[in-house]
């Protein structure tokens, strides 16, 4: 546990970001242990200062926090291993990568020179595995090797990296013991060629410089699936990536690695440097730097960093508590929940009265192959002929969730059922893994909006159903939800007081703002009403009347655009007053209609509320 006394140390700085504030307290709390040793076995290793400590933490967005000596170059040493691994996955391909190395866990030291009883070496992160990496990549790239190595881990770290040749020298000098496990290596061939060239690759590619701040935005690469977070370049795939933190997490750690796995929980490696690079897959990368070492050869304050910030938070891999149930935030048809198009009565009873043909689930989160497992079995409890996904509050889907997902989508398009993905943005994460999963798949459509998805669904159940009869001329007025009621009579006299009006589609028929002197009765077309910013409120047919918030309130509150050559009656607000204090109970009337159109809209908004709040 941290001192609470550390607090007073916390800079300004650190004292603005929580994580940061907690990383700082660390660093002051572990930094007065004296605990280890710093490595001898290489001469020039002894140099290094036992007082040097930095953390480095980057997020997965490329946000990197640093504390201590985070900025002091260090030899990497054997954390170049795992990723030397990864070049070397992706430069041969697994297959020929694990015809010649193992990835089991070896119980010995990193240096031993027992092989497997196949005489293939344990794993990549002993000597005898990562000298079988270089010779793989030099027998490739010859003696282009190590500036390929070098160039692959400047791309991870985000940066070009320097090699301290006064420790490649020491290595090379003092390396009969790596020697002897590179001739053995050549006798079972599994290294071919010249093992002093190979040897010069391994040993170089160890004394290549790097601070922690680089080792925690390599990590970072690593758990945003080959991703540099900071330059936001590929490094390298996901499947490489996979497999690097396979072995890392079970024998990135020395003969320390299941205690590590057990106390910490995320896939790391170590160096003799002092280094310790840790990856939490999807969220992380962590590099410390502190030269004492424990007799497993890991660092003494690094560990404690590690273990200390992972039982904090709760960080261990294995300690997940999502539910998926959270994954879907609404599960609705559309009764009474429509899109902002306006609707004749006689279509609005068509839509009430096969509600259940539309159904919307609305999604929430990162998903994964879970979360769309769940989803799938919702969906199996009450399939609907248009099925409506919404993906705006996604924030990504995993490969695996993505090919359940388009398993999902086969299968309920099958028979005649459609479905509708709205709300991904083009090129988005969601985009790029789900598009090529399902672009073969037929009665599947896109839109941009929810809103857009549903009123394309409402218009189907509408003309499945007998809607949309031929479009008529509406000026005797007796469809207009306003005027409701009224006599033939009474509605021609009130048709006589207006002045025909017609507008070219994309035409602005009223703006907002402007004063609120007319009201329209739409005979043909369709209009939208839109707030400036573009945001769409209602679309409205024939039949229907617009501008009715002039009676309540004189300036205009949103645009009201044509979308279709429209055809209308403007009736002034002053004549439609005067009418209306000419004939009192035609005046009730309309107070009342005008009362329950407003009533509709609020009723909608309550019950979108009520629905989204429910999940």
């Amino acid at each position: 546990m941290l001192s609470p006394q550390v607090a007073g140390d916390v800079s300004p700085e650190a004292a603005a970001s929580p994580l940061l504030r907690f990383l700082t307290q660390c660093h002051a709390e572990f930094r007065s242990d004296n605990g280890g040793a710093v490595a001898d076995y290489i001469p020039e290793l002894k140099k290094a200062n036992p007082g040097h400590f930095g953390v480095s933490l980057a997020t997965i967005d490329g946000h990197v926090y640093e504390v201590g000596d985070s900025d002091v170059p260090f030899t990497i040493q054997s954390i170049s291993k795992a990723f030397v691994f990864a070049l070397a996955l992706e430069t041969l391909g697994a297959d020929h990568v694990e015809a010649v190395i193992g990835v089991e866990p070896s119980g010995d030291a990193f240096n031993s020179i027992r092989l497997r009883p196949d005489n293939r070496p344990y794993n990549p992160m002993v000597n005898s595995g990562a000298i079988a990496c270089s010779g793989l990549i030099h027998k490739v790239k010859g003696s282009a090797a190590f500036d390929y190595i070098r160039d692959a881990l400047g791309r991870f770290a985000g940066r070009e990296l320097a090699v301290d040749e006064s420790v490649f020298a020491s290595e090379r000098e003092t390396g009969d013991r790596n020697r002897a496990i590179a001739y053995l290596l050549r006798n079972y061939a599994v290294v071919e060629g010249d093992v002093g060239a190979v040897l010069d690759v391994y040993f170089r590619q160890c004394s290549v410089l790097v601070t922690a701040r680089d080792l925690a935005i390599m990590a970072a690469t690593l758990a945003n699936n080959g991703v540099n977070p900071v330059t936001g370049e590929q490094v390298m795939k996901p499947y490489t990536v996979a497999r690097t933190l396979s072995v890392m997490t079970s024998s990135g750690m020395y003969d320390y690695a299941g205690e590590w796995v057990y106390r910490v929980g995320m896939p790391a490696k170590s160096g003799v440097g002092g280094g310790i690079v840790a990856a939490l897959p999807a969220q992380l990368g962590l590099g410390t730097f502190s030269p004492p070492l424990d007799a497993h050869g890991n660092s003494v304050r690094g560990l404690k960093i590690c273990e200390t910030l992972s039982t904090h938070f709760g960080l261990h891999m294995l300690n997940r508590s999502g539910d998926v149930r959270n994954s879907i935030i609404a599960d609705y048809d559309i009764g009474g929940i429509s899109s902002r198009r306006s609707r004749l009565p006689r279509d609005q009873q068509i839509l009430e009265e096969h509600r259940e043909d539309v159904r919307v689930i609305e999604l929430v989160g990162a998903h994964s192959f879970a979360t769309i497992d769940y989803v799938s079995r919702r969906l199996a409890e009450k399939p609907a002929p248009l099925l409506i996904i919404d993906f705006r509050r996604v924030a990504s889907i995993t490969t695996a969730g993505g090919l359940l997902l388009a398993d999902i989508l086969r299968s309920h398009t099958a028979g005649d059922a459609t479905v509708i993905l709205a709300g991904i943005e083009p090129a988005s994460q969601i985009w790029t893994t789900i598009r090529p999963l399902i672009e073969n798949i037929a009665s599947v459509r896109f839109f941009a909006l929810l809103d857009q998805g549903i009123e394309w669904a409402e218009d189907q159940v509408i003309f499945r159903n007998g809607g949309y009869v031929a479009a008529k001329n509406s000026s005797h007025l007796k469809e207009q939800p306003l005027l409701a009621g009224l006599s033939d009579e009474e509605l021609t006299s009130l048709a006589a007081l207006g002045t025909p009006r017609s507008y070219r589609a994309g035409q602005r028929i009223v703006a907002a703002d402007e004063p609120g002197a007319s009201l329209f009765f739409l005979q043909s077309g369709m209009v939208s009403v839109k707030l400036p910013s573009g945001v769409r409120l209602a679309s409205l047919d024939q039949g229907m009347e617009f501008g009715e918030m002039a009676l309540l309130d004189g300036r205009r509150t949103a645009d009201v655009w044509a979308d279709t050559d429209v055809a209308c009656l403007e009736l002034p607000i002053e004549e439609f007053d005067r009418f209306r204090r000419e004939h009192p109970k035609i005046g009730e009337r309309i107070a009342r209609n005008l009362a329950a159109i407003l009533a509709r809209r609020l009723t909608y908004a309550n019950a979108k509320i009520d629905l989204l709040t429910a999940y």
